[in-house]
């Protein structure tokens, strides 16, 4: 009877959140474990070392933002969060391009292991106000009210008791307010009640991240104004603007959304535009990945610096950030590379040695060249 298999599912969860709740309060309030113990065991299965060093392999450009993810896990995993909200919420802002949303599949990636591991909700498909309907599900009386079907991945939300759940609400502009002011008592109190009232979702034991452009071209004419390495030479100048960026961002937010709902978001983080060095980064990265997937035909491909100041200029758009490099480089060096890759002899099968190819500049476009093929070992 599915009726009674949900009751009785509904009933587990609520228990065991009871549990970890009176667990997380003990914890709180027994200060003389804090004086006698001052360094706590960790709650969970990863470390915010492992954090950094997965965001710092993908995202470039972002130390305080990076800085800001690193400090937020270790209050997790300490247990200092407030057991009756979420973990955290984060809202990322910047222009596109910047990383806002791969940051957060980084943090699933080296929390789960998987950059899948979490509830992703984008928020642009839910731009009219019958969209909240699939948000918090169908109330009584409308179609698919019994069944409190919604947008949210319960397990991926609730997480375990050593892992926390990841969640992200992408574009958060992009949805009407009636979906947007549905998150309020989700970042109040962690806990969202399906209209249907037979079900609850808890959000106590996630971190919640969402995305937003709002403000990102006020701040992108301000931040043309210094380029990166004047910035880290002579940071206390910089530092008024740093603030008038800030209070861009919040101001903006006002202008969108009410103040009680701004005042529930635990951080604002501001992303930065890329620049010129960051870019060179992101095409070292791009050549990685690359031969990542190449490895499975014994294949290696290097890049001269010609070839590496040619996709860094051509790539570099303060507007677009990321997706334009991956576009110039998708129609610079990738189709070249494929039409090479066509015509020329396969490393046979169970010849473990590598095919060494180099890209180099001929005629203003990237040119391949294969080096001499080891013999069979």
């Amino acid at each position: 009877m599915p009726f009674l298999t949900d009751r009785i599912e509904e009933n587990k969860r609520k228990m065991v959140e009871g549990e970890r709740l009176a667990h997380e309060e003990a914890r709180h309030s027994d200060s003389a474990d804090l004086l006698v113990n001052p360094i706590y065991q960790n709650r969970y299965s990863f470390t915010p070392e492992e954090v950094r060093g997965e965001l710092e392999k993908t995202i470039f450009g972002q130390k305080n933002t990076i800085n800001l993810i690193v400090d937020i896990m270790k209050v997790t995993c300490v247990g200092l969060s407030d057991p009756r909200k979420p973990l955290a919420s984060i809202l990322f802002t910047g222009p596109t391009g910047v990383g806002k949303t791969e940051s957060v599949r980084s943090v699933a990636r080296a929390v789960h292991g998987t950059s899948e591991a979490l509830c992703r909700i984008d928020m642009n498909t839910l731009s009219q106000e019958h969209y909240a309907a699939s948000f918090s599900g169908s109330p009584p009386g409308y179609v698919g009210s019994k069944e409190g079907m919604t947008l949210l991945d319960q397990e991926k939300i609730e997480g375990s008791s050593s892992l926390p759940g990841i969640v992200l609400f992408d574009e958060l502009e992009k949805a009407s307010n009636e979906v947007v002011l549905a998150l309020m008592n989700v970042l109040d109190n962690g806990i969202l009640t399906v209209a249907s009232g037979e079900r609850t979702i808890s959000f106590r034991n996630s971190i919640i991240f969402m995305t937003s452009n709002i403000g990102a071209s006020t701040n992108l004419s301000l931040f043309s104004r210094f380029s990166r390495s004047f910035r880290e030479s002579f940071p206390s100048m910089c530092s008024d603007q740093e603030r008038r960026q800030d209070s861009i961002i919040i101001s903006e937010l006002l202008k969108v959304y009410p103040p009680e709902f701004v005042n529930r978001i635990d951080h604002v983080a501001q992303l930065l535009p890329l620049d010129a060095s960051t870019m060179r980064l992101l095409v070292e990265y791009q050549v990685q990945l690359l031969n990542q997937r190449l490895s499975a035909r014994n294949i290696h491909i290097s890049i001269d610096e010609e070839v590496m100041n040619f996709l860094t200029i051509k790539g570099f758009d303060t507007r677009f950030g990321a997706r334009e490099l991956r576009r110039i480089f998708r129609s610079f060096f990738e189709f070249p590379l494929a039409r090479f890759l066509a015509v020329i002899e396969p490393v046979p099968e169970g010849n473990r040695s590598i095919l060494e190819v180099v890209a180099k500049m001929s005629g203003g476009a990237v040119k391949f060249l294969p080096l001499a093929i080891p013999a069979k070992t």
